[in-house]
């Protein structure tokens, strides 16, 4: 899909860039429209009238950050792969704005059905992104060939979110390292099989 451009492509970008700013400063209550408006230097009525509420505003910045991620590694290597994706997801949520972020877009997800919608849009495609690396280690031989290659990519970046919202424990490079390899033991171990061995 081409995004428009001129002013209604600089009026978008304002306004994601001061969802952005808002969530990381006051959290997910502390979003509102005409707030977002006045950092944007644009319109409330304009803001009101594109986006209507709090949730679609967050499904769009959700979408615009789906399209800014970076592409997935090509290796060649399924270990060097999902080490890149855990080095990917490590170095977001330790980043001090993009973890505010994301933890305001989490808290978000369990109250507003808008914002859960725009998450899971969100993380499909990261995870389609990412697929495709386990899927070509399966034609490999390297995997079992019934392997889910979705459930092999979700279960490196869980232990990292995992961490970012239960402890206070920095997110490091070999905390990342760790949950690629066990992800990768365990898709070698067949745990990820959509047919489990009894």
């Amino acid at each position: 899909m081409q995004r428009p451009g001129g002013r209604t492509a600089r009026v978008r970008t304002a306004v994601l860039k001061a969802a952005e700013d808002a969530l990381v400063e006051l959290g997910f209550a502390g979003l509102d429209l005409g707030d977002v408006a006045r950092r944007a230097e644009v319109g409330r009525t304009t803001v009101y009238r594109r986006w209507g509420s709090v949730g679609a505003l967050l499904a769009d910045l959700l979408t615009d950050m789906a399209e800014q991620s970076l592409p997935r590694a090509r290796t060649g290597s399924l270990d060097e792969d999902l080490r890149a994706n855990a080095r990917l997801v490590r170095a977001t949520l330790a980043d001090p704005r993009q973890g505010a972020l994301f933890r305001a877009v989490l808290t978000a997800a369990t109250c507003d059905e808008a914002a859960a919608e725009a998450l899971h849009r969100f993380y499909r495609v990261r995870v389609e992104e990412w697929a495709p690396c386990v899927a070509e280690a399966v034609d490999r031989g390297e995997l079992p060939p019934d392997t889910d290659p979705f459930e092999v990519v979700r279960a490196v970046s869980a232990p990292l979110y995992y961490r970012m919202l239960t402890t206070p424990d920095p997110l490091d490079q070999p905390t990342a390292d760790r949950a690629a390899a066990a992800a990768l033991a365990a898709a070698r171990a067949g745990t990820f099989r959509r047919t489990p061995l009894d």
